[in-house]
This record gives C-alpha cells, sequence and structure tokens, in this order.
C-alpha cells in the first residue's frame, strides 16, 4: 500500500480531485501554503495499492495546467509506503 502526497497549485486541484475520485481513488485535501512566494497550495492524500500509483500520478499530470510562469511546477508528488491502513 502506498500513500501519494500531492502539492498542487490552487488552480489544479479541482480538476486533478475530481479526475481521481471519478477513477474510484479516495482523495484528502488539505488547503496549504508554501514556497518562495508564499502561494496557496493544496495537498491531496491519496491512499492506493501499488499497482495504482502509476494510474493515479498519470492522472495528476493529465490534469495539471501548463503553468504560465517559467520555471514553476506543475506538482511536487511524494510516494510514501504504508505499513498499515485503517479504515472504519
Amino acid at each position: 500500500m502506498k500513500l501519494i502526497l500531492a502539492i498542487l497549485r490552487d488552480i489544479d486541484h479541482d480538476a486533478v480531485s475530481q479526475a481521481l475520485t471519478s477513477a474510484g481513488y479516495r482523495v484528502t485535501m488539505i488547503a496549504s501554503t508554501g514556497g518562495f512566494w508564499r502561494r496557496g497550495n493544496t495537498t491531496l492524500m491519496v491512499g492506493c495499492e501499488d499497482e495504482q500509483v502509476e494510474p493515479a500520478l498519470q492522472i495528476i499530470r493529465n490534469n495539471c495546467q501548463t503553468p504560465a510562469e517559467p520555471g514553476t511546477r506543475h506538482a511536487t508528488i511524494f510516494v510514501i509506503k504504508v505499513d498499515q491502513y485503517v479504515h472504519f
């Protein structure tokens, strides 16, 4: 099992989260701020099985807009191994 932490620009979070939930992923959104300019971001937490990681990353890639400013990133993504997952 893996946990994907995707830090997205605010303008991308709606399209990405809708695409992920439409594909059957469970998504939790957290408002966040970071970077040099302290711009608004959204952090998405997505728990999934190992074989679902690459399709989820592709969904994120496909639903992020191209940044208008050179050198701006679409997203910062961490994929973390999860030893235990409890859902109740």
